[in-house]
């Protein structure tokens, strides 16, 4: 079969390099990367950390794109790519505009949908936005859902989609996640080539790593976790460690409440591989982002979701990840209690990650058998 897998963020591309690599190994089918360049920088800084060949591109992104300007690129680049090459399949990953439009391209060229990371849901189409749409959108138009939990098989499910078109896989962020971990762990010329890139850190003081870009919280929200980030930093045996997304609604507040401040490190967006040991480093984590959630639990880390919602319960429940929201005396109160008790983050620490063993991709390519 013609198989064609797409993606154009950093998040995406993490999370299907290994089912790329695990059909590129089996060899079976005709496999074509195409990749739309939603996050340009960001997204080639994975595909040259994994060595994955890019086949198509279609370079959509452009100086204050929004998401119609996202939508229609995709559309239209899409439309001359699958007429051109006409695949058997498409693969798209979770819940970006790029796998939502990529999805509906396909969708009206008549090829079969593969969606990755499938069946994830809050019950809320603006919370994430545009998010929450987007996957219900593919999930539509899917003809087969891989889907990483029980619990996202049992959403599917509950929205009519059949037993037969469900697989569960794990998620594929796990495979990538340990692959690079395991290079970390075993090569001691990159440890050190990582410890060199991050001289300002200091190993008496207890690392609270940080990461913060989905738009329901732009505005005020921000500032709220802005200035619990500040209070963390000031307790003397913490260093806040924050690499900033590039969105000028992230940049503007983070820059003006935790800028000069002592002990609050904020960096440059980090590529995937000294992310991975940032996260290995740290005491505990805040952030926003999906995928943070499912891995810091594989390293044993303790996560403060900056969010009033999840997709992703079974962290919740297997007590990996906490909710605080934007408020910012829970966030502060939470994070000292992990700082402090350490009963309480044992808890956390140990428990059990729902998200999966590392063999995600290679369930996925037996559905192709």
């Amino acid at each position: 079969m013609r198989i064609v897998i797409v993606f154009g963020t950093r998040p995406e591309a993490i999370k299907m390099i290994p089912v790329v690599d695990a059909f590129r190994d089996e060899g079976r089918h005709e496999i074509k990367v195409c990749v739309t360049g939603q996050h340009r920088q960001m997204l080639d800084q994975v595909t040259e950390l994994f060595g994955t060949k890019v086949d198509h591109d279609l370079s959509i992104m452009k100086p204050n794109q929004d998401l119609t300007d996202i939508t229609s690129a995709v559309l239209i680049g899409m439309r001359s790519f699958l007429k051109d090459w006409r695949p058997d399949w498409l693969l798209c990953q979770g819940d970006t505009t790029t796998a939502m439009a990529s999805a509906l391209a396909a969708f009206y060229e008549k090829v079969s949908v593969g969606h990755v990371e499938a069946g994830l849901r809050t019950g809320n189409i603006y919370s994430p936005w545009p998010e929450e749409m987007n996957r219900k959108i593919i999930s539509a138009i899917a003809t087969d859902s891989y889907a990483p939990t029980a619990q996202s098989r049992q959403n599917l499910l509950n929205e009519g989609i059949s037993d037969e078109k469900i697989v569960v896989t794990g998620n594929t962020v796990i495979d990538s996640l340990l692959k690079v971990a395991g290079r970390i762990d075993n090569d001691e010329s990159l440890r050190k080539s990582l410890d060199e890139k991050f001289p300002f850190l200091d190993p008496s003081k207890k690392l609270v790593l940080v990461t913060g870009h989905r738009r329901e919280n732009f505005g005020p929200g921000f500032e709220r976790v802005c200035n619990a980030l500040k209070s963390i930093g000031e307790r003397g045996d913490t260093q806040v460690v924050y690499p900033v997304h590039l969105n000028p609604n992230v940049q503007e507040p983070v820059n003006r409440i935790l800028g000069g401040q002592k002990d609050i490190a904020l960096t440059d967006p980090q590529d995937y591989l000294p992310f991975v040991y940032l996260m290995k480093r740290s005491t505990i984590i805040i952030s926003d982002s999906g995928g943070v959630q499912e891995e810091a639990p594989s390293l044993g880390k303790p996560v403060l979701v900056t969010r009033d919602t999840t997709e992703r319960p079974e962290g919740v429940t297997a007590g990996t990840v906490l909710l605080v929201g934007t408020d910012g005396g829970r966030l502060k109160a939470e994070a000292e209690k992990l700082l402090d008790d350490n009963v309480a983050y044992e808890k956390m620490s140990a428990a059990h990650n729902p998200y999966g063993d590392g063999r995600a991709a290679y369930r996925i390519t037996k559905r192709f058998e």
